[in-house]
């Protein structure tokens, strides 16, 4: 895969790709070998706002709330965005802040839809402390930031539906769906346009 993905990386021209998606939706996991294929760096930001924030991220949401949590997270969005080809796995509230958006637009944004029942499936067998989401009330906070969420996930460059697939696999589909975000420069007169 690493010779066939070698054209597409001159084609991506160093634009990072920023991964979104609900917590549980794999962004970590598939994210490395997403980043190993294009022989890019793999970030974790929920990885690094630990890091500069000297604390986990329950312990920041205790400390400073939510508002708190946000403000950190873009100003570590913001370093991360000056650097360039980079496979990025984000943080799932970071669609929220409009913000953001713009520096998430600088590179590619891919958006792991999973399903609903999968995604309450996969976060009940995580033992991760997630703050936003207790898992006394699960199914039904799930649903409520899904629900919040979508609209904003929706204007991710490229949508992929995740089922069962392994990590490596969803990787393999995201390569495969890239191209048609990348099409070379033709002249405008020429330039067929299509509607999604």
């Amino acid at each position: 895969m690493a010779d066939s993905a070698f054209p597409l990386k001159q084609r991506l021209g160093g634009r990072s790709l920023y991964l979104v998606g609900m917590m549980g939706s794999g962004k970590t996991e598939t994210g490395r070998p997403l980043a190993k294929q294009l022989g890019y760096s793999f970030v974790d930001a929920d990885a690094v706002i630990e890091q500069v924030a000297d604390c986990t991220i329950p312990e920041i949401f205790k400390r400073d709330g939510e508002t708190g949590f946000r403000l950190i997270e873009s100003q570590v969005l913001s370093a991360i965005s000056k650097h360039h080809s980079l496979v990025v796995a984000t943080g799932g509230g970071i669609v929220t802040k409009s913000e953001n958006w713009g520096l998430l637009h600088s590179g590619i944004v891919i958006w792991l839809n999973v399903g609903q029942d999968r995604l309450l499936t996969r976060l009940e067998a995580d033992p991760t402390t997630r703050p936003l989401l207790p898992k006394a009330d699960l199914k039904s906070k799930l649903n409520e930031i899904l629900n919040h969420r979508r609209r904003f996930y929706c204007e991710a460059d490229l949508i992929v539906m995740v089922d069962g697939e392994a990590p490596d696999a969803v990787a393999v589909n995201i390569l495969k769906l890239l191209p048609s975000l990348l099409r070379d420069p033709i002249p405008t007169q020429r330039r067929e346009i299509n509607s999604h």
